[in-house]
């Protein structure tokens, strides 16, 4: 079967493959693969900047049918459409593990970069990290689940937002558009996107459509526009998705006292400049995030089936696998928001 390999330590060295077709093991499950997106993962590891183990195939964000269980499955059918929990390879026994957080174990070895991933036809996946799509769910819905259930697990479960909150999310990309439209069905009152003038003609633009209110900070100064929009008294949750270390020393001047920052955006090893002072004195909660808990990957199915969280509205490009080229790249110089391949 053909597959999307990074074969080898450095930049590039991405490559689509013939590569034999997998069994599963005991406790396993077989699922032919609908639909992968491209995560920015799948491209820092295309440029050798986040851990791998190669020979590896790439993607985490992967849909699919049941279509052969192992041994010692104790509930999984063929015909099941699924969606996984890329927390392969966690321990089990350490602390983090034992209180049922698997997904920041350190032996934690996800699908993509630590084993092989869903850009192919056929993976084997753990049947307990499975979660199952409902009929009236599209495969397209079900790869946005992934991406979905991390803004679910930091902006929900985490932050813990109030309905009635005033929201600004720095950062319109898919996780932060994402992002807004889970605080919008948890409840906030108003969400703002927060863009450079590189972000107006695709990810502000996609904002727009989805009825969000937007900033084009190269044109409004965001600190006095916030203030106005809240009565001068700033934003009661911050959500930081850019990763930038320019734009996060300033999330402290749109936030309110006794006010939320809730981190997802990684900066790439770089180091932040913090104003720590005014951090103290606004007395906010900083929230750190990283993956996704148990519990949002099906109240993501939930919000995204029931149309709350119009995710697959975030889809500029569905690409076969053998295009996988232009899928990165389109994704890669913000011509493209969220990219499927279709083995």
């Amino acid at each position: 079967m053909k597959a999307l390999v990074k074969t080898q330590k450095g930049k590039g060295f991405l490559e689509l493959r013939d590569v034999p077709e997998p069994n599963p093991k005991a406790g396993e499950v077989k699922i032919e693969i609908a639909a992968c997106g491209i995560c920015g993962t799948d491209v820092h590891v295309r440029h050798d900047e986040f851990p791998y183990w190669p020979p590896v195939i790439l993607g985490h964000e992967f849909t699919g049918t049941v279509v052969e269980v192992g041994p010692e499955c104790r509930s999984a059918k063929v015909g099941q459409r699924v969606v996984a929990e890329p927390h392969t390879k966690a321990c089990g026994v350490c602390p983090l593990c034992r209180t049922g957080n698997i997904q920041i174990c350190p032996e934690k070895r996800s699908p993509g970069w630590g084993i092989d991933g869903g850009m192919t036809k056929y993976i084997c996946y753990p049947e307990k990290l499975l979660h199952n799509l409902p009929d009236t769910m599209s495969f397209d819905q079900g790869a946005l689940v992934e991406p979905t259930a991390n803004a679910v697990t930091d902006v929900i479960e985490r932050a813990k937002i109030t309905p009635g909150d005033f929201v600004v999310v720095i950062g319109p990309g898919p996780i932060g558009l994402l992002a807004a439209m889970v605080a919008r069905a948890a409840g906030a009152r108003d969400v703002v996107l927060i863009g450079t003038p590189g972000d107006v003609t695709l990810r502000l633009a996609k904002a727009k459509e989805l009825g969000f209110k937007t900033i084009n900070l190269g044109e409004v100064n965001p600190v006095d526009a916030i203030k106005d929009m809240t009565g001068g008294l700033g934003a009661d949750m911050v959500i930081e998705c850019s990763g930038s270390p320019r734009a996060i020393p300033g999330t402290i001047d749109l936030v309110r006292k006794l006010g939320k920052i809730c981190v997802i955006g990684l900066t790439g090893n770089r180091n932040v400049e913090i104003p720590w002072d005014k951090f103290s004195f606004k007395v906010v909660d900083v929230i750190f995030n990283l993956s996704t808990s148990y519990t949002s990957w099906d109240r993501t199915i939930s919000l995204i089936n029931n149309g709350l969280v119009p995710a697959e509205k975030l889809i500029t490009h569905r690409l076969p696998l053998a295009k996988w080229e232009e899928a990165f790249d389109a994704i890669e110089k913000l011509q493209g928001l969220k990219a499927l391949l279709i083995p």
